[in-house]
């Protein structure tokens, strides 16, 4: 297995998108259209400063709808930069690889990487780089249609976990607390939640998630993660579930004290096929 590694970053060239006109519209006209639909759908946001999200990555017509929940809660915002923290699902490696990239290419322009605090994460033993790893991954990829259209003059932080194993995750979120410390940020965990089971089960599963984030739980969730195998967590529980703990653990330090559960859905609700379904969760984890 390799690992995230810490040679001289490049911090060059923009990352091409990998799933537009296949997870999302390849054109600006209508992914501005898809996007502008789907934060249609939302209530009014909850009052508060938010510090975290809890946002899925399916294609935009299936999960859509549930992350414009999220991102129409911090849309009125100020952040001085996102930092995106999601699963790696088509690379396995130890640690947690950031993109040395300039930007995120989208079809409503890029996404511009915020490299001096890329580079103060590097610093950290847990974080370095990956030659692969964020070449076709959709989990960060699908935040940025979003952020290019409700805050377009923020940065990112584009940051990967691979094998997310307690000591990563753990790490990761102490390295975000201490690095973010001096900022302004926000922070956002890319997960869906149960995968392939039918309706019913499913919705059982995502309720053990939904408790622990309403709780304010993330040890809590943590142990749950670790009930299952490393090759069933992303079935029974979340594919980035390790994101959602280090968000959650990181943006507790930094000031948040309530998570609030915004919208839970399933790919059932769009398909009509509710026998193997995939769930989705939209939250804000906010200050007091």
């Amino acid at each position: 297995m390799t690992k995230a590694s810490h040679p001289e970053p490049r911090w060059a060239g923009v990352r091409p998108a990998a799933v537009a006109g296949t997870w999302y519209p390849g054109t600006e006209a209508g992914l501005r259209e898809g996007v502008v639909s789907c934060l249609a759908t939302t209530t009014p946001p909850p009052g508060g400063d938010i510090v975290g999200l809890i946002a899925p990555h399916a294609g935009l017509v299936y999960s859509g709808s549930v992350a414009a929940f999220a991102y129409q809660a911090a849309a009125q915002g100020a952040y001085d930069v996102v930092v995106l923290v999601g699963p790696s699902h088509h690379v396995e490696f130890d640690g947690v690889a950031i993109a040395d990239n300039t930007a995120f290419d989208t079809p409503l322009g890029p996404a511009p990487i915020a490299t001096d605090i890329a580079a103060r994460l590097l610093n950290a033993a847990c974080i370095g780089t990956h030659p692969t790893a964020h070449e076709r991954e959709h989990s960060l990829e699908m935040q940025l249609p979003f952020l290019r259209h409700l805050l377009p003059r923020t940065p990112i932080v584009p940051l990967l976990i691979g094998c997310q194993e307690r000591d990563t995750i753990l790490a990761l979120a102490d390295t975000l607390a201490e690095v973010l410390a001096d900022r302004t940020p926000l922070l956002v965990a890319s997960t869906d939640l149960s995968h392939f089971f039918e309706a019913h089960r499913a919705g059982e599963l995502d309720q053990v998630v939904i408790d622990h984030v309403t709780r304010y739980d993330p040890d809590g969730l943590l142990v749950e993660y670790e009930r299952y195998p490393p090759h069933e967590r992303g079935r029974y529980v979340a594919c980035g579930g390790g994101a959602i703990v280090a968000v959650m653990k990181a943006a507790a330090a930094l000031g948040a004290r309530e998570a609030r559960v915004l919208r839970h859905a399933n790919s059932g609700d769009v398909s009509g096929d509710t026998s193997a379904v995939v769930g989705y969760l939209a939250a804000a984890l906010l200050k007091e």
